[in-house]
C-alpha cells in the first residue's frame, strides 16, 4: 500500500510539472525584441486546449482562448516607437513575463553566405566600428539553419534578439547591421532585423511550396522529398556508396614517425614553391590530394613568447597550419580567409618552423593571390609571401560510381518551412535579401524565381506591396578582356529585370567584390545602399538618390547608339574622368565588340565601326569588370544592363530570307557554295544520305563554314503514279508506313550529326509529301525538328506560320528579277521568305542559270541593310521565340 502511494504521488507531481509546461511562446517571441510601430502586432502562443490567456502590454490586457491544436493569438493594438516595455502573458497558475521589449521598425534579412557574413569575420576591416557599436536600440534576431522537408514549421529550435554592443555585433550580419545603424542614425528609431540566411544555398529552397505555381517541377521535387522514405534511400545508397569506395591512401606527412609538422622532422627531398599561388601552375600538375608547406623565420626577441595572429589569405580548399608543432588553425573549405590567433609562448626568438597542410579536391589547389599573408606579434608584422618549400604528402584516387545524397538546404522550399514561416505571424517594415551565387549555373531562370519569391513572401505576410530591397551581385573572378558570355552578367541582368516588381529596389555594387574572394569584405556600402532604398520606398524620403543610372531606352542614328537611363541623380559622370568602359555592340549577328562610349546631355553616345548596324547593346557584361566609371554625380554605380536596341521582327531588318538548296547536288557544292561565301551569306542544304556520301567531307566543310545540313530522308522517297513515273516502286511512299519513313528519317539525322555535330536542324518534305501508305508522318516527326518545310509558293508571316509546313517558292528557270519582285514583297509584308533551289547550273530537271542566282544573291547582299539572311533553323527559331 504504501508503494502505491509513492507511486501515485510521483504521478500527481509529474503530472503537475507537465501542466506547468503547457504555456509556450515562439522563440522570436522573447526578451529583448522589436515590434513593428504603427502595425497591429500578433502575438502567439501555445497553451492548454480551451485554457484562457492573457497578455499585458502598456497598460491594456487582451485575452485569447487556445484552439484545440493549443495554440493561441492575441492583436496588440499598433504603437509609436518607444520603450523599453514589458509584456505579462498568464495562463492559469503560469506567468511569463518578457522584459526590454521596444517598439521600432523591423527588416527580414534573407539570403546566403553574404549575408550570413558577420562582423566578426571581418574585424579587421571594421575594428573602429565594432567597438563603437554599443546601441540598446540596434538589435539582431539570429534565426538558425533549420530545413524542413515536411512542411512550415511553426517555431525554431533555438533563437534570441541581441542588442548591438562591441561583443555581440561579432555575430551580426555586416549588411544588416550597417542597413540598420544607417536607419537608426537618420531616423532615431529602434532597429530590429531578423537574420534568416544560410551560406550556399539556392533561390529555390527560400520559396514556398506555394509560390512554385507555376514550377511545376519544383513542385514535384518538393512533394518527392516529402516521401521519408525517399529521402532516406537515396542518402543511405550514397552513405554505402562512399563505405565501399576504395580508401584514399594515407597522408604521410601524418603518418611519418615524425610527423611533418614536428620540429624534430628533417626534411628530405622538399622544392621550392611560392606563396601565394597554385601549385598546378607551379611545380604540380592536375593534383587533388594534399601538399604541405614548410618556411623557417628569423623572429627578434621582442616577439618570443608573444600571443599574436597569423593570416594566410584563401587557401583551396582545406588547411592546418602548425607554428613550431602547435596547431594554431585550420577550416575545412575554401571560401573565409585565413585569420588565427595564437597563444603566448608558441614563438621564440630567432628561428621559428611554420608548416601547413594543404589539402585540395578538385581544380587548382594552394594559396589565392592577392590577399594578406603575414604574421604579427607584439606590434610587429613578418610577411609571409614569397619561397617556401613543399612536398606532396597524398594523392587522392578517383572516386568512381560515388552517389550523392539529399541534402536538404538545397530542395525547394526546405528553408521557407524552416526559417522563414515561422515569422509570418509578424509584421515586419520590409525585407532586404542578397542572394544570386548558387544560382549562377542558371541565370536565365533567376528573373522569374525572384519575381516568385517576391510574390510569395508578400502573401505570406499579407501586404502586397512590401518593401523588396536586394542586392545585386558584385564583380568576382578575373577579368575578361573580350566581350563574351558570363553566368554572372546574365545573373545581375535577371535582377534587373526583376525590378518591373512594383515597389522593389536593388543596390547595384559592381565595384565592391573582389576577383579573387566570392565574399568580399566591403559590405558595409551595400547595407548604406539598401538603407538609401528604403528611404525612398519606405520612409517616404521623396529626394533622396538611392540607386545609380539604370537603362531606360536607346534609339540608333547611323550607326550611332543613344542611350537614355533612369535614376541618373544630378547627373551622369565618369568617376575617374576618362572614357566610360565596357561597353559593347553587336549586329545581327551577336558578336559584340568593345564601343567607344561619352556623356552627353545626360545620355551615353556608343558606337564602332565594327558594328555599321548596331542591333545589340551591353554595359559591363562581365564576371569582373574592373574599374567601372560610368556613376550618377552621387556616386553610385551604373547597374550592368543588355538590351536589343531594335524591336523589329528581323533583328532591324524588313523581312528575312532563308535560301535553301535540296537533294544534295555536285552543282550545290561546285557552283551556289563558292558564290555564297564568297559573299557572306548562310544557307541551308538539305540532304539525303544516299546522294550525299560521294562527297561527304565535302558537305562536312560546308558545315563548318555555318551553312545548315537540313535532313532529307535517306533516299528521297515520294508518293508515286500518275505524272510521277520516275519514282521507282522502292522509293514510292505509298509502299511505306509510318515506322519506316521515321526510321528513314532517323538514320539520316545519326549520319548528319556524324558531319556537324548538331543536335538541332530542319526537315524538308521530299516533294512536298507528306503521306505513306498509313496517313500522314508529320505528328512523328513533328517534335524532332525546329521546322519543316513544304513546297507551297507563299511568304510566311509571324502570326500565321506554321512550323509543320513552311512555306517556299521552288525554282525552275525564274529569272533574278522574279525572284527580287518575291524579296521586295517580303519586304513590304515584314515576311519571311524561302526560296527551293534544284539545280544551279544545270545538275537537276528544275534549274536556274548561275546568272541568275548569283544577281539575286548579290542583290541581297547589296541590301543588306533590309534582309537578314539566315539558315533555315535559324530562322524558324527565331521565329518561335517572337511569335505572339
Amino acid at each position: 500500500m504504501k508503494k502505491i502511494s509513492i507511486i501515485g504521488l510521483l504521478l500527481c507531481f509529474t503530472l503537475a510539472g507537465s501542466l506547468q509546461a503547457q504555456l509556450r511562446l515562439p522563440k522570436l517571441v522573447s526578451d529583448g525584441m522589436v515590434l513593428q510601430r504603427g502595425e497591429d502586432i500578433n502575438i502567439w502562443g501555445w497553451a492548454d486546449p480551451g485554457s484562457a490567456v492573457t497578455v499585458k502590454f502598456k497598460g491594456k490586457n487582451y485575452q485569447a482562448t487556445t484552439e484545440a491544436s493549443g495554440k493561441w493569438m492575441v492583436k496588440l493594438r499598433k504603437s509609436k516607437a518607444g520603450g523599453p516595455y514589458e509584456m505579462e502573458i498568464s495562463s492559469a497558475n503560469e506567468q511569463i513575463v518578457l522584459k526590454d521589449i521596444l517598439i521600432g521598425d523591423v527588416w527580414f534579412c534573407s539570403g546566403q553566405s553574404n549575408m550570413v557574413h558577420y562582423l566578426g569575420r571581418h574585424s579587421d576591416r571594421y575594428t573602429d566600428e565594432i567597438a563603437a557599436a554599443t546601441n540598446p536600440e540596434i538589435r539582431q534576431f539570429l534565426v538558425p539553419s533549420n530545413p524542413e522537408f515536411q512542411g512550415p514549421s511553426e517555431d525554431l529550435p533555438k533563437g534570441e534578439w541581441k542588442q548591438a554592443n562591441p561583443e555581440n555585433v561579432l555575430v551580426f550580419s555586416v549588411v544588416g547591421y550597417f542597413f540598420a545603424k544607417n536607419l537608426y542614425d537618420k531616423y532615431k528609431v529602434p532597429m530590429g532585423f531578423i537574420n534568416s540566411s544560410y551560406g550556399g544555398t539556392p533561390i529555390e529552397a527560400w520559396i514556398s511550396e506555394g509560390g512554385f505555381k507555376d514550377f511545376p517541377s519544383e513542385l514535384n521535387r518538393i512533394a518527392q522529398n516529402k516521401d521519408t522514405a525517399y529521402v532516406n534511400r537515396i542518402n543511405r545508397e550514397a552513405q554505402a556508396s562512399r563505405a565501399v569506395a576504395e580508401p584514399q591512401p594515407e597522408d604521410q606527412g601524418l603518418t611519418a614517425s615524425t610527423p611533418w609538422h614536428d620540429p624534430a622532422y628533417q626534411p628530405k627531398n622538399w622544392h621550392n614553391i611560392n606563396i601565394p599561388g597554385y601549385w598546378e601552375d607551379q611545380d604540380i600538375k592536375d593534383l587533388n590530394g594534399t601538399v604541405w608547406y614548410r618556411k623557417v623565420i628569423d623572429l627578434p626577441e621582442n616577439m618570443a613568447g608573444q600571443a599574436g595572429k597569423i593570416h594566410m589569405g584563401r587557401i583551396v580548399d582545406a588547411d592546418a597550419i602548425y607554428i613550431n608543432g602547435e596547431r594554431v588553425g585550420g577550416i575545412g573549405y575554401q571560401y573565409p580567409q585565413r585569420r588565427y590567433a595564437f597563444i603566448e609562448g608558441i614563438l621564440k626568438a630567432g628561428e621559428n618552423l611554420i608548416t601547413i597542410r594543404v589539402t585540395n579536391y578538385g581544380g587548382k589547389g594552394g594559396f589565392v593571390p592577392d590577399k594578406p599573408y603575414y604574421l604579427a606579434a607584439a606590434g610587429d608584422t613578418l610577411d609571409l609571401k614569397g619561397t617556401w618549400q613543399y612536398k606532396v604528402g597524398q594523392v587522392f584516387h578517383p572516386q568512381k560510381n560515388i552517389k550523392h545524397g539529399i541534402a536538404a538546404q538545397y530542395q525547394p522550399a526546405t528553408l521557407y518551412n524552416g526559417m522563414v514561416a515561422p515569422f509570418i505571424n509578424f509584421p515586419i517594415r520590409g525585407i532586404l535579401w542578397y542572394q544570386g551565387e548558387s544560382n549562377a549555373g542558371n541565370p536565365k531562370a533567376y528573373e522569374g524565381l525572384l519575381k516568385a519569391l517576391i510574390s510569395d513572401w508578400r502573401a505570406k505576410w499579407g501586404e502586397e506591396e512590401l518593401p523588396f530591397l536586394y542586392a545585386q551581385l558584385p564583380n568576382f573572378m578575373e577579368v575578361n578582356y573580350t566581350p563574351s558570355e558570363s553566368g554572372w552578367a546574365e545573373l545581375r541582368e535577371s535582377q534587373r529585370k526583376a525590378l518591373s516588381v512594383p515597389n522593389t529596389a536593388m543596390a547595384v555594387t559592381l565595384e565592391l567584390g573582389e576577383w579573387n574572394d566570392i565574399h568580399p569584405g566591403n559590405k558595409k556600402p551595400i547595407g548604406d545602399r539598401l538603407a538609401q532604398a528604403a528611404q525612398k520606398l519606405s520612409y517616404g524620403e521623396k529626394d533622396v538618390v538611392y540607386s545609380g543610372p539604370m537603362y531606360r531606352s536607346a534609339t540608333v542614328n547611323q550607326g550611332q547608339v543613344t542611350l537614355s537611363f533612369d535614376h541618373i541623380g544630378s547627373g551622369l559622370t565618369s568617376k575617374d574622368g576618362e572614357k566610360l568602359r565596357w561597353f559593347a555592340l553587336a549586329g545581327v549577328d551577336q558578336q559584340y565588340y568593345w564601343a567607344s562610349a561619352e556623356i552627353k546631355n545626360n545620355q551615353v553616345l556608343v558606337s564602332t565601326p565594327k558594328v555599321p548596324n548596331p542591333i545589340y547593346v551591353r554595359y559591363a557584361w562581365m564576371d569582373n569588370p574592373q574599374d567601372i566609371n560610368f556613376y550618377n554625380e552621387e556616386g553610385l554605380p551604373a547597374s550592368p544592363f543588355e538590351a536589343q536596341l531594335i524591336d523589329e521582327l528581323w533583328y532591324g531588318k524588313k523581312a528575312g530570307v532563308v535560301l535553301t538548296y535540296d537533294d544534295a547536288l555536285d552543282v550545290h557544292l561546285d557552283n551556289a557554295i563558292p558564290v555564297l561565301d564568297s559573299l557572306g551569306l548562310k544557307a541551308t542544304f538539305y540532304i539525303t544520305a544516299n546522294a550525299s556520301k560521294g562527297r561527304m567531307y565535302d558537305w562536312k566543310r560546308v558545315a563548318q563554314n555555318g551553312h545548315e545540313l537540313g535532313n532529307h530522308t535517306l533516299y528521297h522517297p515520294c508518293l508515286g503514279g500518275e505524272g510521277r513515273e520516275w519514282v521507282i516502286p522502292e522509293n514510292d511512299l505509298r509502299n511505306y508506313n509510318t515506322q519506316e519513313i521515321v526510321r528513314e528519317i532517323e538514320m539520316t539525322e545519326l549520319y548528319l550529326r556524324a558531319l556537324d555535330g548538331k543536335s538541332s536542324r530542319t526537315f524538308a518534305y521530299t516533294c512536298g509529301d507528306t503521306e505513306t501508305s498509313e496517313g500522314s508522318f508529320i505528328p512523328e516527326i513533328k517534335d524532332k525538328f525546329t521546322a519543316l518545310r513544304g513546297v507551297d509558293s507563299q511568304l510566311n508571316h509571324i502570326e500565321t506560320m506554321d512550323f509543320t509546313d513552311i512555306k517556299c517558292y521552288g525554282l525552275d528557270g525564274h529569272s533574278a528579277e522574279e525572284m527580287i519582285q518575291w524579296a521586295e514583297k517580303a519586304r513590304e509584308e515584314n515576311a519571311l521568305l524561302v526560296i527551293l533551289f534544284h539545280g544551279v547550273g544545270g545538275g537537276h530537271s528544275l534549274n536556274v542559270s548561275l546568272e541568275n542566282h548569283r544577281k539575286f544573291l548579290e542583290y541581297l547582299k547589296t541590301n543588306e541593310a533590309d534582309y537578314w539572311v539566315t539558315t533555315m533553323e535559324e530562322a524558324a527559331q527565331h521565329c518561335k521565340d517572337q511569335k505572339p
